[in-house]
């Protein structure tokens, strides 16, 4: 029986240009399908739930043992939990919220943070608490209000390329800025300094990238979806509590609810198609399948991708494409419980620029439970440090890097000089994507040259201006839909952000479009 999509779908948020993208039609169901899916970050549960809920036999795999990949958290044994880092659910990520959905119906686990202010060191501190929401006006509101923006500088800035900001038209406009960096794009713009260094590079830095070998494209969607293109504002939400047991359990939960196998601590070593299936060898398992989804990080995908057959004249390009596919600078999460309370007046999250190495510090007892039972029981703080792109020798030296982080945090937070640290916990990875200059359209996309092995995550490009975790989510679905759509089953309809900016006119912004064939 195929399956009839709903003329008149909810809209999963309050912008009325965002944009249904539906997927193609087909059966209700699939019939004795069988896929692996190989990552349990968020791009492979998004994956393996939309598989699993057209009635694929599915299993997923993680290497390693709590789900969530990049948002993962585990826990310490002792009251205590600990995660690779502060996340921010913003209200645009429509197809992550979702998936969660599935497991948190009521959307009770996710909970607003109110502000989120910038510091600059030195200088002003900016706030978005109060901006419209609604592009041009957050716009022109955020500058004119905004001590990062003073009116005897704003005659700097190079009006054309500022409005050329508010034109946008993906996914052109990612091509338009081929072999340009956010740097250069920032140097063009000619904004205060202020304002670069607290509306611009801040933001730029959250991709784990320095500005000078990050893309302009990416920087420019990043603009468009969190500030000049979306309704939905500069706000965000977070988990109330570690983001596995508020999260990523109960989505598990809810996607073997629908016969799926979900393991942890399971890691594959070689996916091989042949002629009768795809042939996927485990440490432990093996699996003869007929499908895979590679949803690993950047650095695992690539090693699972040179496990496949050797290259014939239609793959060899791609697989240069692939290989081409750097991974961001190391960066580092350090997580402390302190002994004396941070400021009742601390916002829970501060973004800074001009503090060394630190990049922003949370006060996670404002917001997650497990930090807040630990705070309540003895008096103290738990904050969390993170510090992007780190330099060779900031990496290869935790020592000194930490010391120079608790320098940084005393100029922000003078109360803790007395303060010691009861418990800390200290990571460095190395495993996000860089989205670097290159051109977009040699970006690979969630398919490969073998129909039955399709790719996830968010180091993939797309035709949507999404990024980090709303992109894990995306190709996910995405990835799904690839597979489905080859076996004649429905998938998965799914909303992006307008398309095109607010300058650009209202054309093709609003309504049904049929899924784009990925490159």
């Amino acid at each position: 029986m195929s399956r009839r999509t709903m003329t008149s779908v909810p809209r999963p948020g309050r912008d009325r240009r965002a944009v249904l993208h539906r997927a193609p039609a087909g059966a209700e169901r699939a019939e004795g399908r069988r896929v692996v899916v190989i990552g349990g970050g968020i791009a492979g549960i998004a994956a393996a739930t939309v598989l699993a809920e057209r009635g694929v036999d599915v299993d997923l795999v993680e290497r390693e043992h709590t789900w969530g990949g990049r948002a993962r958290s585990w826990d310490l044994g002792d009251g205590r939990s600990m995660s690779r880092g502060f996340h921010a659910f913003f209200r645009q990520y429509y197809t992550l919220r979702a998936l969660l959905r599935r497991g948190d119906p009521s959307g009770s686990a996710l909970t607003g943070i109110g502000d989120y202010p910038l510091q600059l060191a030195g200088g002003p501190r900016d706030s978005f608490r109060g901006i419209p929401r609604t592009p041009p006006l957050s716009v022109a509101a955020f500058a004119l209000r905004s001590r990062s923006f003073p009116v005897r500088q704003l005659a700097r800035v190079d009006v054309p390329a500022a409005l050329a900001l508010l034109r946008a038209d993906f996914p052109a406009t990612f091509s338009r800025y081929d072999g340009v960096s956010a740097q250069t794009l920032l140097d063009e713009l000619r904004f205060p300094h202020d304002a670069r260094h607290l509306a611009l590079e801040v933001f730029a830095r959250s991709f784990f990238a320095d500005p000078a070998e990050f893309s302009a494209g990416e920087l420019v969607g990043m603009f468009h979806t969190y500030f000049m293109g979306s309704a939905e504002g500069l706000v965000f939400d977070v988990p109330v509590d570690a983001y596995s047991p508020a999260l990523w359990d109960p989505l598990i939960a809810a996607l073997c609810g629908h016969g799926a196998r979900a393991r942890t601590g399971t890691r594959v070593v070689a996916v091989r198609p042949a002629a009768d299936a795809v042939h996927v060898t485990g440490e432990t398992d093996d699996f003869e399948v007929d499908a895979v989804v590679i949803a690993a990080d950047p650095r695992g995908a690539r090693a699972l991708l040179d496990t496949m057959p050797g290259p014939t004249r239609d793959s060899d390009a791609w697989r240069r494409r692939i290989r081409s596919q750097r991974n961001a600078p190391p960066f580092a999460v350090w997580r402390l419980w302190l002994d004396l309370p941070v400021a009742a007046a601390a916002p829970a999250f501060l973004g800074t620029s001009g503090y060394g190495p630190l990049d922003n510090v949370s006060v996670l007892e404002r917001f997650e439970a497990t930090a807040a039972r630990w705070s309540a029981a003895h008096g103290g703080s738990v904050l969390e440090l993170h510090a992007y792109a780190l330099h060779e020798a900031e990496a290869q030296d935790p020592t000194a890097l930490r010391r120079e982080l608790w320098h940084q945090l005393l100029r922000l937070h003078p109360e803790l000089a007395r303060a010691s640290a009861v418990h800390e916990e200290w990571i460095v990875h190395d495993d996000c994507p860089l989205i670097g200059t290159s051109p977009w359209a040699e970006r690979p996309t969630v398919r490969s040259p073998d129909e039955r092995v399709v790719l996830a995550g968010d180091w993939l490009r797309t035709d949507e201006p999404v990024a980090l975790m709303e992109r894990a989510a995306l190709t996910g679905v995405q990835a799904a839909n690839t597979l489905l759509s080859r076996w004649g089953v429905a998938g998965q309809d799914y909303w992006s952000v307008p398309l095109r900016g607010v300058l650009r006119g209202r054309g093709g912004t609003h309504g049904a479009r049929r899924g784009r064939r990925q490159r």
